[in-house]
């Protein structure tokens, strides 16, 4: 039996292998910690021999990580273009450069998110981002994708996303619903669900499970052509 996990570990990579590894230096089964993550029993198991689902949801790699005691980046595979988390903002002096991501977040009917690549960057002062209460914020900027934030966001805006932790509040989001990058209203729907709104009253709100959406950031600046 070892020797069949240990051949199963060699012909794995990635998250896969880790959580595997994981598992089995705890002695707990895949099958345990689907039910951990209140998932099917087959759930861990699908997602380690077969790569389905094709990665892990992030607040299911947050849990995992809590139980393991490992940072969560342990279980993502790097591959992984999905928006997660910003690139540090560069600071000299009185400004801060805050990166431009290669990424679009839908204020449509939503896109998958592509590379996640700094091209260029914006420049702020330091004073003014301390006077807008963002002087400590995770920033990144990317732009705006079709017309369902209208006229709030249009189509071709930048948006200023804060990533910095923190408890949710109801305001202007960037989420991701599976592998769909978007930009919307969010609002607590109370046990456990979330609406997911639009400016444009064209399209109707969309009623989710908060566990199947990943909060991003607050949108906390925009900018755009007049």
């Amino acid at each position: 039996m070892k020797e069949t996990q240990q051949m199963t570990l060699e012909t794995l990579s990635g998250p896969r292998a880790r959580l595997l590894e994981l598992s089995q230096k705890r002695g707990v089964s895949l099958s345990a910690l689907s039910d951990l993550l209140g998932r099917n029993p087959s759930y861990l198991q699908q997602f380690i021999r077969k790569g389905s689902p094709r990665k892990l949801e992030e607040q299911d790699r947050a849990t995992l990580a809590r139980f393991f005691g490992v940072g969560e980046e342990e279980l993502r595979d790097v591959k992984d273009n999905s928006y997660t988390a910003p690139i540090k903002p560069r600071e000299s002096g009185e400004w801060v450069d805050v990166p431009r991501l290669d990424l679009g977040a839908s204020a449509g009917p939503g896109r998958v998110a592509g590379d996640e690549a700094a091209f260029d960057t914006f420049r702020f002062s330091r004073r003014w981002l301390a006077e807008q209460g963002l002087e400590r914020a995770q920033l990144s900027a990317i732009t705006v994708e079709g017309d369902s934030m209208e006229p709030l966001l249009n189509n071709g805006d930048e948006i200023l996303v804060d990533c910095s932790p923190r408890a949710f509040r109801d305001g202007i989001h960037v989420v991701r619903l599976g592998d769909t990058l978007m930009v919307k209203r969010v609002a607590s729907m109370g046990a456990g669900r979330l609406a997911l709104l639009s400016q444009n009253l064209a399209y109707p709100p969309v009623e989710v499970a908060a566990e199947e959406v990943a909060i991003i950031g607050r949108v906390v600046w925009k900018g755009g052509r007049i």
